[in-house]
């Protein structure tokens, strides 16, 4: 059965168009809160990222869930993972972010954790969009739920991080730039980093509704890399907006991408003597990558784009590491989903225990020259029956002679088509996916 509403990321969209209207908030709320009833559930958290559009749908939320007879845990301003975090430790049915990751404060979107901290299987999703074609009905008085506020969310998803790291090591020596994107982080990331000894200069920590986003974090790190510089810091941190990602810059102020940063902390693992199994790409992932890791020893295998494919994958592997080159990187042996400060904290922990910058460790793999373009569109499209597009892949595939990659695919959190091709040649790569870009633009 195919989801109306859900996507590979939950529901996302700009406010005040359908889905993201109140309205829609207030019957989602109902219907996740039946079915959640149904199965023996009855409390769950909510938590927000910081652009406006946020208190509206927390009461719209608040309120439907409420009707439907859940009790409710509110957790105000908190980045994704840690409200994955404070499901699984308050034993609540499910936790409901409301956020639109690395987008504009105009978008917003929901998404939702099970009991466990990780993604709703789709049967429950299913559930839910079958509520949402019902009309509301509200329990009797005596069966309404109740809402209150986690006061202490704050520090406790703070202990939480800093424990992903042994408790005898300390940043203290390293001077860090945090970059908190004006959203969910801006607290809790330079006060994880800070407790536990670095030197912290915080950027993008004043939100005011507006600027999520806006010029800064893990999709604009040029600030960040401006800092790094200025400041002479042994690294940068950028998150996104709702925390779950993470772009990193080095000493020398280079970026510092997911790949890298996977890299990174498979091999740190391995040091460590901790198989980290197969590691989980994606078809986005940088050859490099994979080559990388193979000479090591270590496999990757790729899942479709997206978090949840990556951890779909993992789980059916038995793995813990793995991650897009967004920065969206999952570690299974610290936390249930994908996290940035707990991943920045990994890669830093990487970097004290060998004594080695992170300009050093990322040297040991060769990213493969990568072009990507997003190509915009207005409706739906189905690649698969676009004949011509098909075409103009095997053609580019056959000029790069087996030495690179194509890739075209629809974005499941924006209305393009990304085209993708990597390959040996810079120069090559670049021109092949100019000339598919066009061909795409024309057939869209």
């Amino acid at each position: 059965m195919s989801r109306k509403y859900f996507g590979t990321d939950g529901i996302r969209g700009r406010v005040g168009e359908h889905p993201i209207t109140a309205e829609f908030m207030l019957k989602l709320g109902w219907a996740a809160g039946r079915v959640l009833a149904s199965r023996g559930g009855d409390l769950v958290i909510i938590g927000k990222d910081t652009r406006i559009s946020g208190y509206m749908f927390e009461s719209a939320l608040e309120a439907g869930l409420i009707a439907a007879g859940i009790n409710i845990r509110l957790l105000g301003p908190m980045p994704t993972p840690a409200i994955a975090y404070l499901t699984r430790t308050l034993h609540a049915s499910a936790g409901i972010v409301i956020s639109a990751s690395h987008n504009p404060f105009e978008d917003n979107g929901i998404k939702f954790f099970d009991g466990n901290g990780t993604k709703l299987p789709d049967e429950v999703e299913l559930a839910i969009e079958a509520e949402l074609e019902k009309d509301m009905e509200t329990v009797p008085s005596d069966r309404l739920g109740k809402a209150e506020r986690v006061d202490d969310a704050d520090g406790r998803y703070i202990e939480f991080c800093k424990s992903t790291i042994p408790l005898s090591m300390s940043l203290k020596g390293l001077k860090l730039v945090v970059d908190c994107a004006n959203g969910a982080t801006y607290y809790v990331a330079p006060n994880v980093f800070t407790e536990l000894g670095a030197e912290v200069v915080a950027l993008a920590t004043e939100p005011n509704g507006l600027n999520i986003n806006k010029d800064c974090g893990s999709t604009r790190p040029s600030m960040l890399q401006a800092a790094v510089r200025e400041q002479g810091a042994d690294a940068g941190i950028a998150l996104d907006g709702d925390g779950d990602r993470l772009i990193m810059v080095d000493g020398q102020s280079e970026l510092v991408d997911g790949d890298e940063l996977l890299y990174v902390i498979a091999m740190s693992r391995k040091a460590q003597g901790q198989t980290p199994g197969t590691v989980v790409g994606t078809l986005m992932s940088n050859l490099g990558l994979e080559h990388a890791l193979r000479q090591e020893g270590i496999d990757f295998e790729r899942a479709a784009v997206g978090d949840r494919y990556v951890m779909e994958k993992l789980k059916a592997n038995g793995g813990v590491l793995g991650g897009e080159s967004s920065g969206h990187i999952i570690c299974l042996d610290r936390t249930s989903t994908g996290d940035g400060i707990v991943s920045a904290l990994q890669v830093l922990a990487a970097m004290i225990r060998s004594g080695r910058s992170l300009h050093e460790l990322k040297s040991g793999m060769r990213k493969y020259p990568q072009h990507m373009i997003n190509v915009p569109v207005s409706r739906s499209v189905n690649l698969d029956a676009a004949p011509q597009l098909q075409e103009a892949v095997k053609s580019t595939e056959q000029r790069l002679a087996g030495k690179g990659r194509v890739l075209l695919r629809p974005s499941g959190t924006e209305p393009v088509v990304r085209v993708m091709v990597e390959g040996e040649n810079e120069q090559q790569v670049i021109e092949e996916a100019d000339q598919l870009a066009a061909r795409v633009a024309e057939a869209v």
